[in-house]
C-alpha cells in the first residue's frame, strides 16, 4: 500500500471548533445558534502550546474538526473571526513542523449523532453550501500544500450512492482550481470499515480513503451518556476481558443470543476481525492510500484497559501499513463522550505508556 508521508502517526483535536457542546439536548430552533460563550470558547480554547506538546509527543500531523455552523455565518458568508484562528492554528502546526487535516466534523443536515429534519444527502441546497464551503478553504488556503480536506466526518447509514453522487460533485470542484490538494474520503455508517467497499474510488494519488474504528462499542463506549445501549447497560467493560461479559451485554441491549460465538476472550484476535474489512480494501487497492482517521476510548475507562486496546489496533494498523490519527487530544467537560487522552487541567497525556503506545511504541 501507498503511504501517506507526513501523515502516518497523528492526534485529532475535537472540543475546540466541534463538539464544544453536544446540540442534540438543545430545542431544534437553538441548534444553529451561536452564543458569546461559543465564541469565546473558540478564542481560547487550543493555544499554541497545546500544539507544541502534541508535536513532543511524536505525532506528525493533527486532524482539526470543525462544525459548519462554527464556520459558516449565514448561507454561503463565513466567519472572518473564526478564519483568522484557523490560520493562527495553522501558524502554529508550521512552526512546530505537523500536517494537518481540516475535518468538516459535523456538517448541517449530516450530524453524526443527531438525525435532522432535513438530512444534507437529500436537500440540493444543503448540498450546494457543502460544496461551496470547500471552495471557501480551497481558495483562502490555496499556497498549503500541507493541508488535507477531509471532505466529511462519519456519513450516517444512508444511501452510499447519494453520498458518492456529492463526494464527486465536491471532488470536482476542487480538482477544477487545484489538481493536487489531499482530499480524504470516508464511507458511510459512521465510517465502519466494512463500508469502504461502497466508496467510489478515483484514479488520482491525492485520494485518501478512511475509515474510523470504535470496536467492540461497548467497551469503547461502556457507561457512556449519548448512546442508549452504553447508558441502559451501565457496566464497566474490560479489555482484554471475559467474554461472557461481553455476551451479555449484547443479550440484555439487543436481545442477541450466543454473540461472538468464535471467540473465548475480547482481546487482539476480536479486533483482527473488525479491522479485517480495511485490511482487505488496502490489499485490494495496492495503488490508493488507507488511513484510519479516528479510535478512542472514552476517558473514564480504566487507563490500563484503554492502554490495551489502543495497543491493539495501532499494533494491527502497523503491521498491515496502515497510518493513523488517533481521538482525541482534548474534550470540553460537557461533552457526554468525553475520549480525551490529557489531562483537563495540566493538558499531559494520562500515562507515559499510553504516550508510547500512540507514538506507534506497541512491542
Amino acid at each position: 500500500m501507498k503511504r501517506f508521508v507526513g501523515f502516518e502517526h497523528g492526534m485529532g483535536i475535537g472540543g475546540w471548533l466541534t463538539n464544544y457542546k453536544r446540540f442534540n439536548v438543545l430545542p431544534m430552533d437553538r441548534r444553529l445558534c451561536l452564543t458569546v460563550g461559543d465564541m469565546e470558547h473558540f478564542a481560547t480554547y487550543i493555544t499554541e502550546e497545546d500544539v507544541r506538546y502534541i508535536a513532543s509527543l511524536g505525532m506528525d500531523h493533527i486532524r482539526l474538526g470543525f462544525d459548519q455552523i462554527v464556520v459558516e455565518e449565514t448561507p454561503y458568508v463565513y466567519r472572518e473571526e473564526i478564519f483568522s484562528h484557523i490560520d493562527r492554528f495553522i501558524g502554529w502546526c508550521q512552526k512546530y513542523n505537523l500536517n494537518i487535516v481540516l475535518n468538516l466534523h459535523k456538517a448541517i443536515g449530516n450530524y453524526c449523532d443527531i438525525k435532522e429534519e432535513v438530512e444534507l444527502l437529500d436537500d440540493e441546497e444543503l448540498q450546494n453550501r457543502f460544496v461551496a464551503l470547500w471552495m471557501a478553504f480551497e481558495q483562502r488556503y490555496a499556497d498549503k500544500s500541507d493541508i488535507a480536506f477531509e471532505l466529511l466526518n462519519e456519513v450516517r447509514d444512508v444511501d452510499p450512492e447519494k453520498w458518492n453522487t456529492l463526494a464527486h460533485k465536491t471532488v470536482c470542484a476542487l480538482r477544477a482550481i487545484n489538481p493536487r490538494r489531499k482530499i480524504i474520503l470516508g464511507s458511510t455508517c459512521w465510517n465502519d470499515p466494512s463500508t469502504l467497499r461502497h466508496l467510489q474510488l478515483y484514479e488520482d494519488e491525492n485520494v485518501i480513503y478512511t475509515f474510523h474504528i470504535y470496536a467492540p462499542f461497548e467497551f469503547t463506549h461502556q457507561r457512556g451518556v449519548l448512546q442508549a445501549a452504553p447508558l441502559y447497560y451501565n457496566r464497566e467493560m474490560p479489555y482484554p476481558g471475559d467474554i461472557e461479559r461481553y455476551r451479555d451485554y449484547q443479550a440484555v441491549v439487543h436481545g442477541v443470543d450466543n454473540a461472538y460465538p468464535n471467540l473465548t476472550r475480547m482481546d487482539k484476535t476480536y479486533m483482527q476481525q473488525a479491522l479485517q474489512p480495511a485490511v482487505d480494501f488496502a490489499k485490494q487497492n495496492p495503488d490508493k492510500i488507507l488511513w484510519c482517521g479516528e479510535f478512542g476510548t472514552i476517558r473514564h475507562a480504566n487507563i490500563v484497559w484503554r492502554e490495551n486496546w489502543m495497543r491493539d489496533i495501532i499494533a494491527i494498523l502497523k503491521e498491515n501499513g496502515i497510518p493513523y490519527c488517533v481521538w482525541n487530544y482534548l474534550s470540553t467537560p460537557n461533552d457526554g463522550n468525553r475520549f480525551s487522552l490529557v489531562d483537563d487541567d495540566n493538558r499531559h497525556i494520562l500515562s507515559e505508556r499510553l504516550a508510547q503506545i500512540i507514538r506507534g511504541n506497541v512491542e
